[in-house]
C-alpha cells in the first residue's frame, strides 16, 4: 500500500504543480531531505490529495488560506502554481488574500499578496517562454 500511495502521490503532484516542477524538485533532494520528500509524497499527495470529500480546486483554494495565514511564502509560491492548474483565478486569489487580511491581519494579506504578485510575474514569463 504504501507503494502506491507514493506513486498516486507522485501522479497527483505532477497534475497538480507540474512534471517540471516535479522533475526540479527530485533533481535538488538530497539524502538528508528524501525521507520528508518522501513523506509528503505518500501522505499529502498519495492520501489526502486523492481522498473524494473535497476537489483539487477547493483543496487548492484553502491551501492558499492556509499557508498565507502560516506565512510560509516559499510553500505558498509552489501552491500558487497549483490552484492556477487547478483552476483558481487570479481574481479568485486576490479575494483569498483580503479574506486572509481580514482575519489574520493585513500585514498577512499584504505580505501574500505580495509573494503571488511576484509568482504571477515568473508564472507569466515562464508560459510566454514555453
Amino acid at each position: 500500500m504504501s507503494k502506491d500511495l507514493f506513486k498516486r502521490g507522485e501522479e497527483i503532484r505532477n497534475e497538480v504543480l507540474g512534471e517540471a516542477y516535479v522533475k526540479n524538485s527530485a533533481a535538488v533532494t538530497d539524502a538528508f531531505s528524501e525521507p520528508m520528500r518522501t513523506f509528503a509524497i505518500k501522505n499529502l499527495w498519495g492520501d489526502i490529495w486523492d481522498r473524494p470529500g473535497l476537489d483539487r480546486r477547493s483543496r487548492s483554494m484553502i491551501n492558499l488560506a492556509m499557508l498565507a495565514a502560516m506565512d510560509r511564502p516559499a510553500e505558498l509560491k509552489i501552491h500558487l502554481r497549483g490552484a492556477l492548474n487547478n483552476g483558481v483565478t487570479r481574481d479568485e486569489i486576490q479575494e483569498i488574500f483580503l479574506q486572509v487580511a481580514l482575519y489574520c491581519g493585513v500585514p498577512t494579506g499584504s505580505d501574500a499578496t505580495r509573494v503571488a504578485r511576484l509568482f504571477f510575474a515568473e508564472f507569466d514569463a515562464e508560459k510566454a517562454s514555453a
